[in-house]
């Protein structure tokens, strides 16, 4: 589903215009964002949480050239599924 039948499908089911709802949805990727720049998590009950991992620094190769490299320390944005998302996913139709 792209940004666009998000959008689309939130307007429709909000009873909004198409502009009000591409507003709500960048206010809230941007509000996730900053949180997760901060540091901070962002839980969502009943549907999950956004945090930030820290993956350490490693030895990774080059594939075109096989040369090892340095891969850098660095913060990764993670969602972690709430049950109640998980159940409504695996849930028999």
């Amino acid at each position: 589903m792209t940004k666009e039948q998000i959008v689309t499908k939130m307007a429709k089911e909000a009873g909004i215009s198409k502009k009000a709802a591409a507003a709500s949805l960048n206010s809230f990727v941007g509000t996730v964002t900053g949180e997760l720049k901060k540091g901070r998590r962002v839980p969502l009950v009943g549907f999950g949480t956004f945090l930030i991992r820290k993956a350490k620094a490693r030895m990774g190769r080059n594939p075109q050239t096989g040369k090892a490299i340095k891969i850098s320390a660095r913060k990764r944005p993670v969602f972690k599924a709430g049950q109640a998302l998980k159940s409504a996913v695996n849930k028999k139709r």
